[in-house]
């Protein structure tokens, strides 16, 4: 059996629901059919034990920054939180630092500080702040990542509606990585979320850019588009990583659904853990430091 590599987990713990840290309402919970015993958070020490049940090695943990903190709705999950967990399971989790582009400079450092911390890649939510991913506001921390040789990931695809009262646009097509591409080559790009509803999209983008590549977390993989399915037994079983993002998708379900597209037995083991370890090299040392006598 593979041991898989999660690459999209938020945190989802007891505090973080009591706080509203998660971006989320009960309806959006009752959208993705949430089990009612789990809505009230299930902290990382149990969320490693589930990990252990799916057969998942390693999880990249978010500090998620979503939405111009003068907004309503929006809220963020602080550096120093995921670097706690990660230091307190060195083996199972690395972080994943949020980025925001309403703070300038100001996030340009909090990178900085996010690479002295061990975090091995940045995160976004485009619609957090109505800005699409070509938008002159994020290039800075592209020009950043590229800097600190740090993969950023990025929602792609349509957004739901998180909460009844924050509405958000969905501003990330695929196609708008394209541009971003051209203007970063050294910039490793994750798009995550399949790209639905332009999952072609998002393969036509991984085929054209070397360092593009496709995260098929937050849909359950029994409902992945055919095409994508295809494109990671062929020609793109090295461009496709496995993620779940937790809470919206069970891990152990996850990996039991990727099992039962019976992938050839090599595209199966890049999609679910190989692809992770190349794509994220600082995971892969922090990995191989950690397994060290």
């Amino acid at each position: 059996m593979v041991k898989a590599i999660d690459i999209v987990v938020n945190l989802f713990g007891p505090e973080e629901v009591a706080a509203g840290l998660t971006g989320f309402d009960a309806a959006f919970m009752d959208q993705v059919r949430m089990p009612a015993a789990m809505r009230g958070g299930i902290d990382c020490d149990a969320y490693v034990r589930l990990m252990d049940e799916a057969g998942v090695e390693h999880s990249l943990l978010i500090a998620v920054r979503a939405g111009d903190r003068r907004w309503r709705g929006s809220f963020e999950i602080p550096y120093d939180t995921v670097a706690r967990w990660c230091d307190r399971h060195p083996t199972r989790f690395s972080g994943l630092a949020g980025a925001d582009p309403t703070r300038g400079m100001a996030q340009l450092r909090d990178l900085e500080h996010a690479a002295a911390l061990g975090f091995v890649g940045v995160h976004a939510y485009p619609h957090w702040f109505s800005l699409p991913p070509d938008a002159a506001q994020w290039y800075p921390i592209y020009a950043k990542c590229c800097e600190l040789e740090l993969p950023f990931m990025l929602q792609v695809g349509q957004n739901l509606i998180y909460r009844e009262d924050v509405r958000l646009p969905s501003v990330a097509r695929p196609i708008l990585l394209d541009r971003v591409a051209i203007d970063f080559p050294e910039l490793t790009l994750i798009g995550i979320h399949v790209g639905t509803p332009w999952a072609e999209e998002m393969i036509a983008m991984a085929w054209k850019h070397a360092r593009m590549f496709i995260g098929i977390d937050a849909y359950a993989p029994k409902h992945l588009p055919a095409a994508l399915i295809h494109y990671m037994d062929t020609y793109g079983s090295e461009k496709v990583l496995f993620g779940t993002d937790w809470p919206v998708i069970d891990p152990r379900r996850a990996v039991a659904e990727m099992a039962a597209h019976r992938l050839r037995p090599a595209s199966h083991a890049a999609v679910m853990r190989g692809n992770a370890l190349r794509v994220f090299p600082k995971m892969a040392a922090r990995l191989a430091s950690t397994d060290a006598p």
